[in-house]
């Protein structure tokens, strides 16, 4: 090929490109009022006019300007819309945009297309200067900024008016958000690269690609949800300064933030502003307009912390099929200040004041939201704001530095017998899977969502008698002794006991998710530095003993939360049986569980009206198709919470919502429409049958003691 066919196909390539990208936001302003692209709802904000008029002028500033004896269009233009570029002279004040009624809407789409048709003949003559056609697709990225500035910047003058306006019918986004995966993954860091490096397309701020140090870390494989942050201000999450950064709490104070931007209380439930209007919240949808100082506290809530810019970028670099919605979502807070790479240099020319003037004072973000448009992101990508900024479409994915390898069964092996107890169950007729796989990372942190929820009352009336009843049990301990937890998950209840029992020698919790218990030992660890903490992975429906040296004294078995609800009679008795043999001669042992109540309050604390129970019973899929490559379309399945009567029990199903076959070792499982999944019973009992099952263990029960309805129960065992 001769170099003026090359050329030409360059040219034809850049016609096309530059025709696709410039038609974008006219489309995104059809159907709307010159009213609504007038109006200026706060100085962060451009009136959509400005964005379709000063995408226009960057071409012509930038390009066309340079040209010997070119005339502009207009040039009062060159002040009107100016952004912030001072080497092109005077220009009106960013909070001053839209007080500009003239040009109107119709003169700006004119200038618009004179700009096109000028831009039109200038590739047309085939521009070979390098620079030129840098800062040509420079104005295409620019111009796909502003498109999703133009829908940030709408988003936030509908939110204005109590009249809740719709700008679309539906959300103008090129393809639907990922499902979620579950769980974490780990990185051993060391010296990785960073940084754009390569070719193609990339702003001056993302390089020069350098090397940078990492130490191992975690980064959560989903973003968080609408229902996670449920939990977070359920929690007080708006209302404690320990969680907040200085200048964040200053915010939250003088702004009176107690929710995202958009959020609203109606009713019972939360909604939120669109593009598509005011609806209520969907929570397993990721959370959207929050700021950095609430990405911040949330993390530190939950805790774990955000990630850096160069863990983000080595992450998804590295394992992009281990992250949902890594783009097309949410940009993603990291905890990087927006600052030069080694080595940075900025475009020359005008274009320089793009990017590096604004390092100072802001804080990066990562991958890319529902708005930005398609071919636009990039893994090296640095977007930047301001860290108490929210009307930008952003949320966060949340971090944590690797914790040090447990003592533990290979995770071959757990994934093992996480396969053979499904197919097994699966195989079975009605279809079952055991609760305790519900417990991985994800699963952990929904459940602990759960605990917060209103209608969930069994760990707050339970909590609430342990902290009545533990001083005087407690006081039976004995000193030195041991407190072993089975299936401790976040071990929260733990701390009354341990509060209660000052001379307690150590601490044993055990738990089948490595991550939960990594975490909840960590925390127990660092509050409780006088005791032994003897994390132990393993499912403890088969322990065959607990590790040597945990203590001089007596051991006492804790198993709250009525997880013994969950299991079966001769289950439960097997259960208790073991943990006599396994605690030894002496042993006590606190068992908590649920009463016999009205069906209309069992199924609201197992069916809540946010959701987060129906995420976690089918995150139970989401695990199966990340753990062992299952076949399962998780949305077909619906979450269903039923009182059985005559088993005394609350049941947890997933029902299949069509007809389908899904594959899983090899294996097609056929479902029919109406078919479930029986994934968790949770039996209620009364005082005579807690006496019944401890007497068929072997144990007798020294105490019983309940609270108020919605009434729980502890019972105190003795061997």
């Amino acid at each position: 090929m001769n170099a003026p066919s090359r050329i030409a196909d360059r040219t034809a390539d850049d016609l096309m490109a530059y025709r696709v990208v410039r038609a974008a936001m006219p489309i995104l302003a059809e159907g709307l009022g010159p009213e609504d692209l007038a109006a200026q709802s706060m100085p962060d904000c451009s009136p959509g006019k400005w964005h379709l008029a000063h995408t226009s002028w960057f071409f012509e500033a930038m390009i066309l300007g340079e040209e010997p004896g070119y005339q502009p269009v207009d040039p009062r233009f060159q002040t009107l819309f100016n952004s912030y570029y001072e080497a092109l002279g005077p220009r009106v004040d960013r909070p001053a945009r839209g007080l500009m009624t003239r040009p109107s809407l119709d003169e700006v789409l004119a200038y618009r297309r004179e700009i096109d048709r000028r831009m039109t003949r200038w590739l047309g003559e085939g521009p070979t200067d390098a620079r030129r056609l840098y800062l040509f697709t420079l104005g295409l990225n620019h111009d796909q900024q502003h498109q999703e500035l133009f829908l940030m910047d709408l988003l936030n003058l509908m939110a204005r008016s109590p009249l809740d306006p719709r700008a679309y019918p539906a959300e103008p986004r090129s393809r639907p958000p990922q499902r979620a995966l579950g769980g974490i993954t780990r990185f051993d860091g060391g010296l990785v690269e960073i940084g754009h490096g390569g070719a193609g397309f990339a702003f001056d701020n993302e390089g020069p690609a350098h090397r940078v140090w990492l130490e191992p870390y975690a980064l959560a494989n989903d973003l968080v949800s609408n229902a996670d942050w449920f939990a977070f201000i359920a929690d007080g999450g708006y209302a404690r300064p320990e969680l907040w950064l200085s200048d964040g709490w200053s915010t939250v104070q003088a702004e009176a933030w107690d929710a995202p931007l958009y959020w609203r209380r109606d009713g019972d439930g939360w909604t939120t502003m669109g593009l598509t209007g005011r609806a209520p919240l969907d929570p397993a949808a990721p959370v959207r307009h929050i700021s950095f100082y609430e990405a911040d506290a949330y993390a530190r809530w939950a805790g774990k912390r955000l990630p850096t810019e160069a863990e983000w970028e080595h992450a998804v670099r590295c394992r992009p099929e281990a992250f949902s919605n890594a783009f097309g979502e949410v940009w993603q807070w990291t905890a990087s200040a927006y600052a030069p790479y080694p080595g940075f240099r900025p475009t020359e020319g005008t274009a320089s004041e793009y990017n590096g003037k604004f390092m100072a004072n802001q804080m990066v973000l990562r991958g890319s939201s529902f708005a930005t448009p398609e071919g636009h992101a990039r893994v090296s990508y640095r977007n930047f704001f301001y860290p108490h900024q929210r009307w930008a479409f952003t949320g966060l994915r949340l971090a944590e530095d690797a914790p040090a390898p447990l003592v533990r069964a290979t995770d071959q092996g757990e994934t093992a017998r996480f396969r053979r107890d499904l197919v097994a169950g699966l195989s079975r007729s009605p279809k079952v899977a055991s609760p305790k796989w519900f417990y991985d990372a994800e699963g952990s942190s929904l459940f602990e969502a759960i605990t917060r929820l209103p209608e969930y009352y069994p760990t707050r009336q339970e909590a609430a008698l342990l902290r009545r009843v533990a001083p005087d049990w407690a006081a039976r301990f004995g000193s030195g002794a041991a407190l072993v937890e089975f299936g401790s998950g976040a071990s929260e209840k733990t701390r009354i006991v341990l509060d209660a029992a000052s001379d307690l020698g150590a601490y044993v919790p055990i738990d089948i998710s490595a991550d939960a218990l990594d975490a909840a030992a960590g925390r127990i660890a660092e509050a409780y530095p006088a005791l032994t903490v003897t994390p132990l992975v393993g499912d403890f429906l088969h322990l065959g003993a607990l590790p040597a040296g945990i203590g001089q004294g007596r051991r006492v078995g804790f198993f709250p939360g009525s997880t013994i609800g969950n299991l079966e009679r001769d289950e439960a008795i097997a259960f208790l049986t073991a943990a006599r043999g396994l605690l030894g001669p002496d042993a006590l042992f606190i068992l908590g569980v649920d009463l016999v109540k009205s069906p209309e309050t069992l199924i609201a604390a197992y069916d809540d009206s946010a959701g987060v129970t129906a995420a976690f019973n089918r995150n139970l899929l989401v695990r199966a198709n990340r753990e062992l490559g299952a076949g399962f379309d998780v949305d077909s399945f619906a979450h269903r919470a039923v009182w059985n009567a005559t088993a005394s029990r609350m049941e947890m199903h997933l029902e299949a919502t069509r007809d389908m076959t899904v594959l899983l070792d090899g294996r097609r499982i056929p479902f029919r429409r109406g078919e479930t999944i029986h994934t968790e019973s949770s039996r209620k009992y009364t005082e005579d049958s807690v006496r019944e099952l401890a007497e068929a263990s072997g144990w007798t029960v020294a105490g019983f003691e309940t609270n108020p309805d919605p009434s729980v129960a502890l019972a105190l065992l003795e061997a």
